[in-house]
């Protein structure tokens, strides 16, 4: 195939990520013809509604099923754990920077902030790790994209910003940054900071044509992450915090560690463990380490927040 067109949410961030799959793509073969097709959903036409899990990711999915586009680029972190029916994850590529970090006003670290600091954020995991901290920060909800964050930011409407350190790199905003969250701190999303490449599971030409982005490391340890998530019954926008790095085994081989955390919605208490396993059994290191948690009493932590 010569010709290939790609579903991107149209907000900045997600053409600039869509841009970096398409110059993989030109990398591989440069005689293909990719378009880029903004693909709208309910949540961009109308701020005011509220947004249910995974609804710029249906928006996607719709637009691959009903032949509208070839394949879709997604941030895997706001996709929903679940096997989709017609749909294949054909390339998950190497991972950006999965940390959050912080954007503050007068270039502040996050200790720098003063008690009563205004930290924007749309997650209830950044909002619950914050709380937690009991510094007396203020999380503060804010929507929109990255860049209309940092104007608000700029406005005054808050002292700070929590986000993903990906995003911010993708959409050429790393000057804005002021401070790298260590995970010891803040555990980020299960999936932060990688991409989801998704078509037709009857497509095979565009599968064949995406595979090679897949970067099996990656892959592993969003599996392992993810895995966790759903064992867990929790949302992408659920208080867990998930984060799989490749690490060298006693034995010399590299395998996964899994850190985790589930925190109660109001930063009071928390489930925190870790977990090692062999690479190719990603899969089944995230749900150990999933029912470690819940003997541990990180399901009542969720069940107080549905």
């Amino acid at each position: 195939m010569n010709e290939l067109r790609i579903g991107s949410r149209r907000t900045p961030l997600a053409m600039a990520q869509t841009q970096l799959v398409v110059d993989a793509l030109l990398a591989l073969h440069s005689d293909l013809q990719i378009q880029i097709v903004p693909i709208v959903s309910d949540g961009d036409r109308d701020r005011t509604i509220e947004l249910g899990p995974g609804v710029f990711v249906a928006a996607l999915r719709e637009a691959v099923l009903d032949g509208r586009v070839d394949a879709a680029v997604h941030s895997l972190k706001d996709m929903p754990t679940g096997v989709f029916d017609g749909i294949a994850l054909a390339a998950i590529p190497p991972r950006e920077d999965p940390r959050d970090a912080l954007v503050a006003t007068g270039g502040l670290v996050l200790d720098e902030l003063a008690p009563g600091s205004r930290i924007g954020t749309s997650s209830p995991r950044r909002a619950a790790s914050l709380l937690g901290m009991q510094l007396g920060f203020e999380p503060t909800p804010i929507r929109g994209s990255v860049g209309r964050r940092i104007e608000q930011l700029d406005a005054g409407a808050v002292d700070a910003l929590l986000l993903a350190r990906a995003g911010l790199l993708r959409a050429g905003l790393a000057d804005r940054i002021t401070d790298v969250i260590d995970p010891s701190r803040i555990l980020p999303a299960p999936g932060q900071g990688a991409l989801a490449i998704e078509c037709r599971s009857t497509d095979q030409p565009t599968h064949k044509l995406l595979a090679p982005l897949d970067d099996p490391v990656t892959r592993f340890a969003v599996e392992a992450e993810r895995t966790l998530l759903a064992v867990l019954e929790a949302g992408c926008t659920s208080p867990v915090g998930a984060l799989a790095e490749p690490a060298e085994g006693d034995d010399g081989e590299i395998e996964l560690y899994l850190r985790a955390v589930v925190h109660a919605a109001d930063g009071s208490s928390q489930v925190r463990l870790s977990a090692t396993g062999p690479l190719n059994d990603a899969e089944g290191l995230g749900r150990r380490l999933a029912n470690d948690l819940v003997a541990a009493g990180a399901d009542s932590l969720l069940e107080r927040i549905s």
